[in-house]
This record gives structure tokens, sequence and C-alpha cells, in this order.
């Protein structure tokens, strides 16, 4: 046996019909169009959401307003109140909030918000102060660090 013998096994291709080849070819004439109508005309077709020229869907739906900002920054954003879980004098870090259970992952960036009152001095990184929380921070003894996001 020679590369030049190999064929497939008979039947397992089938040839391709040609419609629109004469009347020997099986598909001639009309070529399986049927007669007539828009689908029988070359590029008859319809659009896939067309309803026979009632008002489509699409149309009747209403158009969302808005848009989506792909250079939106995500903070998590942690208040004072839930600082007073670490102990004074406690360098507060994105991983250490992350561990407390306080954020749910050290990948978010985070926002010291200034909500509720802190009662003991604490050293806090993150990525964003708010003015409040900053001097609430201070006032308490402790030291505010921002992180570069």
């Amino acid at each position: 046996m020679k590369l030049h013998d190999l064929q497939p096994a008979p039947g397992s291709n089938k040839e391709r019909t040609r419609s629109g080849r004469g009347i020997s070819a099986g598909r001639g004439k009309t070529a399986g169009r049927g007669t007539k109508g828009q689908n029988s005309r070359s590029g008859g077709t319809k659009r896939s959401y067309f309803e026979g020229g009632q008002l489509p869907l699409v149309r009747r739906l209403p158009t969302l307003g808005g848009f989506t900002n792909i250079w939106r920054v995500e903070y998590a954003p942690v208040n004072l109140d839930r600082l007073n879980v670490f102990a004074a004098g406690t360098v507060v870090t994105p991983e250490l909030l992350a561990q407390a259970g306080v954020i749910s992952s050290t990948r978010i960036l985070v926002k010291i918000l200034g909500d509720g009152d802190l009662d003991r001095a604490l050293t806090v990184k993150a990525h964003k102060f708010s003015a409040a929380a900053r001097t609430k921070i201070e006032t308490a003894g402790g030291s505010v660090e921002e992180l570069i996001g």
C-alpha cells in the first residue's frame, strides 16, 4: 500500500448538492426555495427581529439611560467604629482588616470613613481617608498613613 492508494471508506464522504444547477442535479428550477415571495428572491431574507411590519420588540422597549464609567475606582468603606476591635497602638493595615473580617479581600482599596467614634490610638494605613475620619483618628492620639493604590 502506498500513500496514493489511501482513500476514505465507501459511503463515509457524501457529495454536496449544488442547488440551482439544472434539472439533472435534482435541485434545479426553484432550487428548494419554493415559488415566488420574498424568501425566493436573492437577498430576500428578513432581519431576525422583523415582526411583519409591526413595531419590533427592540424598538418598543425603553432604552436604558446612563453609562458605565470604566475608570471608576471602587473602595471598600470602613467606618471608624469598626476599628475599635483592635488594641491600642496597633498598626491597622488592609491585610489586618481582611484577617479581622472587616473587609472581604486585600485586593480591594480601603477608604476609612468618619462614622462612629474611635476611643484608642491607632496607626491606620489605608488608601483613602475622609476628612472627618482623619481628624477623629488624630484627636484620639493615632496617626494616618495613606497607601498608594
